[in-house]
């Protein structure tokens, strides 16, 4: 008979009571309730007061932030382009300072008179100066006008009665400048006022 009490194969005798559900103390309400059930929440003056502040703050930081990015950025693209036209000169001062032989030999072909019209030569030589002058070069120097030491280098001072200040007699070499740029000094014969 042991057999018919256990027909169950849980270990269990067949007939006893199951076990009785126990609800969770814990629970004051059920849970379907605490869904339904409306959360209030409610502030005071000293808490929206204290959110509008750090609010304001935070507004305050991220203006300064973007500003402080914003004159970054400005100076950045100003030193950028400042550098690059330094460069530029820097770069078209390089090349023409390989013509600057070049161009002498024509300004000495021209005092010569080797360069009269409708030669090949002043062709070229018209060429190249027009070249030489959309890159922004500019020769100065020229004979009666006063001497500067900034721009000109004298070879000879001779001195002469009919000046009163330094002036330039004749011009050697021309000297040439690249934007505010001197690429040479003018090598210039200067008469000085007679002692």
């Amino acid at each position: 008979m042991a057999d018919d009490q256990n027909l169950s194969g849980e270990g269990e005798p067949a007939g006893s009571p199951e076990p009785a559900f126990v609800e969770d103390p814990g629970y004051d309400v059920a849970p379907e309730s605490v869904e339904d059930a409306d959360v209030e929440t409610s502030l005071d003056d000293a808490d929206l007061s204290f959110l509008e502040k750090a609010a304001d703050d935070l507004a305050a930081e991220r203006l300064a932030d973007l500003q402080r990015v914003t004159a970054e950025y400005a100076n950045y693209r100003k030193r950028t382009e400042a550098n690059r036209e330094v460069e530029r000169e820097r770069v078209i001062g390089d090349t023409v300072r390989l013509l600057l032989p070049v161009l002498d030999d024509i300004d000495r072909a021209e005092k010569h008179g080797d360069l009269v019209e409708g030669s090949p030569l002043s062709a070229i030589s018209g060429k190249l100066r027009a070249v030489i002058e959309r890159m922004g070069l500019t020769p100065y120097a020229a004979a009666g006008e006063a001497f500067d030491p900034n721009l000109h280098e004298a070879i000879v001072q001779q001195p002469s009665p009919d000046v009163t200040e330094a002036t330039i007699l004749d011009v050697v070499e021309v000297g040439y400048q690249l934007g505010s740029t001197q690429v040479r000094a003018a090598k210039v014969v200067v008469a000085v006022p007679a002692e």
